[in-house]
């Protein structure tokens, strides 16, 4: 019998739920969509009742079609995108729509708890500045303007925990996801009563912090019914995307670097000490006693979506690529904003908007394809930058998500930081990363050495080239121009 685990990873836009062996090959995958909603300004939420229906559909007919058998699958691991707040009453029902990692409803009070007398303490203890975009507010939030609904709240759940919820029954928290409460003490691992008084929220609608690692739960009869796995299979604990994509990267010594290529953008630098920078993000590894000094943008693939759904839904994204072949680096002085939802590092401003600029009656659709691409690729230039003033050392970026199966994308974004960009044999690394936690709880993997060394398979590497990186810090130079003259004009509406 084969050794199986199932990843299944809760993103931005679709699950995907994907069975791996043990040297990290796909067995056999499904990818199940879900909406995402914006029903008011600053306001963007998803429905976690549809992420269940998605894996319940995913995983089911994986196993339907005889692609996999549930008695091969030994453990299942999950990840989930961040900041979250899936609150459940008593019984397990959600009281709210989720808000997203995009949504910025609680920009003011943001704005107020920084003025306040404790404001000045909480960065030293969670290691992140305080931003709508976190779960800390969030809940804030609907205590403030949903009081009577918010007093039946139980617990407070991420992504991946409520999935592991439904998927076992028991509630749980992982490490790798406490990032987004400002009331977790990141040296220590623990909850921070104290603080989390001073934020008005009581601290037992936490979960117990349960490591990514180890098992939260076993399948239970009524997820077996729904998915087709076997009740009593493990789950483990699971993890943030960024932390999983980056294990499934093979990032996992201090030093290491992972470029976010998912909906999202950024990187994430593994250390083995608490280093943050206040415009930085930091949080805790799926790998025991390793952190990571993170940049995260709103507009990473999620930019070129939009592109593509708004302007070309004709065109494939490799027909895409075709089109911005043909111009030049540095789009010939076209540049691209990706602010399309507010941004989060290094700029945590929620009015922050997109901005295409350069453009005239010389350029042509192809222009802006190239410099969406582009202007991605700034944004991440802007966070390792950043990450730089904290001393660290940025070598080889390990790339992951969808961009990376564009060898153009991957060769811009090697030309603007000045690093080589390696990118993965399959582009699952976010949900192998979740697989892999899953195969080190059961003893698959000895440990997390033998799980990278067992399933990461770099492809091929973009080495940058010199004359296009002169090229682009002159752009890059524009790009930072543009933002510092319109922040005034944009925070307006804030």
């Amino acid at each position: 019998m084969p050794d199986y685990i199932l990843g299944i990873d809760i993103g931005t836009s679709a699950c995907k739920a994907a069975v791996f062996d043990r040297s990290g090959l796909v067995v056999a995958s499904r990818t199940g969509p879900y909406r995402t909603y914006y029903p008011k300004e600053g306001h963007v939420e998803q429905k976690p009742a549809e992420w269940w229906a998605a894996v319940c559909e995913s995983v089911k007919d994986i196993f339907s079609s005889n692609e996999a058998n549930p008695a091969d699958i030994k453990a299942v691991g999950i990840d989930g995108h961040s900041w979250s707040a899936v609150l459940i009453d008593k019984t397990g029902e959600v009281l709210f729509d989720n808000p997203m990692w995009m949504d910025t409803r609680a920009a003011n009070i943001c704005g107020e708890i920084k003025k306040s007398e404790f404001g000045d303490g909480i960065f030293g203890l969670c290691g992140n500045p305080l931003a709508p975009t976190y779960t800390t507010p969030k809940l804030i939030w609907f205590g403030r303007n949903y009081p009577d609904v918010f007093k039946k709240a139980y617990k407070a759940l991420q992504s991946n925990s409520y999935i592991v919820y439904k998927l076992t029954g028991k509630l749980s928290q992982d490490p790798s996801q406490c990032y987004g409460l400002h009331f977790y003490d990141m040296k220590k691992k623990t909850w921070d009563k104290n603080m989390a008084e001073s934020f008005g929220i009581n601290i037992d609608i936490m979960p117990d912090i349960c490591d990514c690692h180890h098992i939260a739960g076993q399948i239970t009869y009524e997820a077996a019914a729904q998915t087709g796995l076997l009740q009593g299979t493990p789950v483990a604990a699971g993890g943030v995307d960024s932390a999983c994509g980056t294990l499934g990267a093979g990032v996992i010594k201090s030093g290491e670097t992972q470029e976010q290529g998912g909906q999202s953008g950024g990187m994430s630098i593994c250390l083995d000490e608490f280093t943050p920078h206040e415009k930085l993000i930091m949080c805790r590894h799926v790998v025991p006693d390793k952190y990571l000094l993170q940049g995260g943008t709103v507009g990473g693939g999620a930019s070129f979506k939009w592109l593509r759904e708004n302007f070309f839904p004709d065109l494939s994204f490799s027909e895409m690529d075709a089109l911005a072949l043909q111009i030049i680096p540095g789009s010939d002085g076209t540049i691209f904003l990706p602010y399309m939802a507010g941004e989060r590092s290094p700029i945590w401003n929620p009015g922050a908007k997109g901005v295409f600029y350069g453009f005239d009656f010389s350029k042509s659709k192809a222009h802006f394809v190239r410099s969406v691409m582009e202007g991605v690729a700034y944004s991440l230039l802007h966070n390792l930058e950043t990450a730089k003033e904290t001393g660290s050392v940025i070598g080889t970026l390990y790339s992951n998500g969808g961009s990376a199966n564009s060898d153009l994308w991957m060769q811009i974004k090697s030309d603007v930081t000045n690093k080589p960009v390696a990118t993965p044999l399959g582009d699952m690394s976010t949900t192998l990363g979740a697989a892999m936690l899953g195969g080190v709880a059961v003893g698959i993997y000895e440990d997390f050495e033998d799980a990278v060394k067992n399933t990461v398979r770099i492809k091929k590497t973009f080495f940058p080239n010199a004359e296009n990186h002169q090229t682009y810090m002159k752009r890059y130079e524009t790009y930072l121009e543009i933002y510092e003259n319109l922040k005034g004009t944009m925070n307006k509406n804030i």
